[in-house]
């Protein structure tokens, strides 16, 4: 019932590709071309074929800026009348019909390719990833941008802790002294003293510390502490070159990377970011990262970590670079120096208070153990690699670093009593002969090793009756460095005398802190009695009230509280 020949449009309109030039009419089904014909339709398959292969590499616009190469290798197929009918490329075994397509095909990037591989080595030719290898980048690269945006809020996060952890210990302490003071006031007034064994129905308080928490020591500790601790303008200062010498540090580790991509370019091997990088790092250390300043203290120091060994070679160009990068963000003026012997960087301010940054440079590897083969160490090692022992002082200092904030900064009392004996390792040479490091860990095991947690003036009297007691003396117990792997004593630097002026001098501490004098011991003038310690003292008898049990000692312990 359906006459196919009736909708001849329908079969106008249907293309082939195997053969172009054969149409269907609508008198015949189909119709033999001629042999003319089916040899011209030939090449133009051949020529569809070698344009999109052609396409894959070089877009259109691409190829007006390359030069065709292999004239050569193209040869001419004339028919029997002499005419063109096609070109033939003998390195791609390619044939098209076109000029055209001929010299889009010498401009090709298969073409290209194939002339560098068997006639031209030296031929440069770009390559371009394929579609799977430039979604992998973009991933890779999403992937990184979103680590470091992770890792600038974790920094960011970090350095306001550390910032505001240097008032919050003060703020806990007194907020605890008020709360107990209080909740002792309120006791007092709702229930009368509690027997020695109280009723299981009757909830019996813990008993009072020995020592008021009004004492005068914790008064001189804390005013002290309050004297000696920076004030905001230095507090900004060090923030700000500490902040600049780290984001300049970043980009000469960028601009590092970007020379050595380009030197290894022609390589084929795709390496990690952090493994390419030359500067790995930079990392806070020492009274900056324990949180330790002090008023007047203008240096800080900052430890940049390399992948291989460090040389004089890199140390310069970083010092060369820092100018450079921090002029492309902060209008202040910094003076570099760099000093090779020392393998640091120092860095000036200009601006009022003028602050110092000391970038060491070391690495990781420099810890490993020497090779036993000497050759191949000094095959390994570069001619101006820098000193060994300054490398490794630098590594200490990071794990000394990273044990202080994992161990002293948050116990109570322990930074106010480490920044109060700062001050007196300044104020009196005996105490300055004895290391900062050694001073930390003492007073860190004298306060963990309490039962309990302590006031300021306990802390600073235990620590005293610690050294008193003989621990820095050669027959002593020690005082072992725990972020080493062997038994290393952490007073090794400090000779016999020194220790024995230590140990002395803080017995003659505790006998001002025992007479009231802990002002004398502090370098500060002694403060007023508080009202409310005149308000609970007893008030002297008369000699008529006086009993037959009181006798005239008791006269004499209450005048004796009166010296000075």
């Amino acid at each position: 019932r359906c006459n196919r020949t009736t909708n001849p449009p329908s079969y106008r309109n249907m293309k082939y590709s195997k053969f172009p030039n054969i149409h269907f009419s609508p008198g015949s089904r189909t119709s033999t071309p001629a042999p003319v014909k089916l040899e011209e339709a030939k090449p133009s398959v051949v020529k569809s074929d070698a344009l999109s292969e052609d396409e894959d590499g070089d877009g259109t616009g691409a190829q007006g800026d390359i030069q065709p190469v292999g004239h050569d290798y193209v040869e001419e197929i004339r028919n029997d009348e002499g005419k063109v009918i096609r070109f033939h490329c003998k390195l791609c075994e390619c044939s098209f019909n076109d000029p055209n397509a001929k010299d889009m095909h010498l401009k090709g990037r298969r073409h290209r390719l194939q002339y560098k591989k068997k006639v031209n080595p030296d031929l440069p030719v770009e390559i371009k990833p394929s579609n799977r290898a430039r979604k992998l980048l973009e991933v890779k690269l999403r992937k990184q941008k979103q680590k470091s945006v992770l890792k600038r809020q974790q920094e960011d996060e970090q350095r306001w802790h550390m910032e505001m952890s240097w008032r919050y210990e003060e703020d806990m302490y007194w907020r605890r002294m008020e709360e107990e003071q209080l909740y002792w006031v309120e006791m007092r007034h709702r229930m009368a003293p509690p027997p020695l064994m109280g009723r299981p129905s009757v909830p019996v308080p813990s008993l009072l510390p020995v020592r008021r928490p009004d004492s005068p020591d914790d008064r001189h500790i804390m005013a002290k502490h309050s004297a000696i601790y920076p004030v905001e303008e230095e507090l900004q200062a060090v923030q700000r070159i500490v902040s600049h010498s780290e984001r300049a540090l970043k980009l000469v580790s960028d601009s590092l990377l970007e020379k050595e991509a380009c030197a290894a370019d022609d390589d084929d091997d795709d390496d990690d970011d952090s493994q390419a990088r030359v500067l790995k790092g930079v990392v806070r250390v020492g009274i900056l990262a324990k949180g330790l300043l002090l008023r007047g203290d203008r240096n800080v120091q900052l430890i940049l970590l390399a992948t291989k060994k460090p040389t004089a070679s890199l140390l310069r160009t970083v010092a060369e670079q820092m100018p450079k990068q921090l002029a492309t963000f902060s209008e202040d003026q910094y003076e570099v120096q760099v000093h090779p012997e020392e393998a640091n960087i120092v860095i000036f301010s200009s601006k009022e208070p003028k602050m110092q940054v000391t970038i060491s440079l070391t690495s990781p590897v420099m810890r490993e153990d020497p090779v036993p083969n000497m050759e191949k160490a000094s095959e390994k090692d570069p001619p101006d690699v820098l000193g060994r022992t300054k490398c490794l002082e630098y590594l200490a200092a990071l794990r000394h670093a990273k044990w202080f904030q994992a161990r002293a900064n948050g116990l109570q009392s322990c930074v106010i009593i480490i920044r109060v004996l700062r001050d007196l390792c300044q104020r009196i040479p005996t105490w300055g002969k004895m290391p900062d490091w050694a001073m930390e860990l003492l007073v860190e095991k004298a306060i963990s090793s309490a039962s309990g947690p302590l006031s300021p003036g306990e802390a600073l009297r235990r620590v005293l009756e610690c050294i008193a007691t003989g621990i820095l003396l050669p027959d002593g117990p020690g005082l072992l460095d725990p972020c080493e792997k062997g038994q290393t004593d952490a007073l090794g630097n400090m000779s016999k005398q020194a220790r024995e002026d230590v140990t002395s001098s803080a017995q003659h501490a505790l006998r001002l802190l025992a007479f009231r004098q802990i002002h004398k011991v502090l370098g500060m003038g002694s403060l007023p009695v508080s009202k409310a310690g005149a308000r609970n003292r007893k008030r002297r008898r008369d000699g008529s009230d006086t009993g037959e049990g009181e006798t005239d000692g008791k006269k004499d312990k209450k005048d004796y509280s009166h010296d000075p």
